[in-house]
């Protein structure tokens, strides 16, 4: 559980990140609907755990093709992000993108449930 400030960065940086990928998703990302379900930052504010989630328009491709696109433009997510959140923070933290298989893993323990 982090604190209060790591809660609203984190908030803030899922929402901006969120329309950065949404705006380029159809010219950078293989027309992926990419969805940023939560960020977590560290204690020291200087790395953001992304967590993303994918789902393919018109068989644009897997969700680790659409994570390895959006790795690919990392460095200029963040120079953008900090144009953005200059006014909250003085450094933005490290991005690192993940795959968030959440649902996945609903849908398993759901399918174990239903077998017991």
């Amino acid at each position: 559980m982090g604190s209060i400030r790591q809660e609203r960065i984190g908030q803030t940086l899922q929402k901006e990140i969120g329309a950065i990928l949404q705006r380029d998703a159809n010219s950078k990302y293989d027309r992926h609907f990419i969805t940023v379900t939560s960020v977590r930052i560290s204690p020291d504010l200087g790395l953001a755990r992304v967590n993303l989630s994918f789902m393919a328009l018109n068989n644009a491709g897997t969700p680790e093709e659409g994570l390895a696109l959006v790795m690919a433009e990392g460095h200029l997510i963040r120079k953008e992000l900090a144009a953005k959140v200059a006014n909250h923070l003085r450094r933005v933290p490290e991005l690192r993108f993940h795959i968030d298989d959440t649902l996945d893993r609903y849908e398993e323990i759901n399918d174990l449930l239903k077998d017991l």
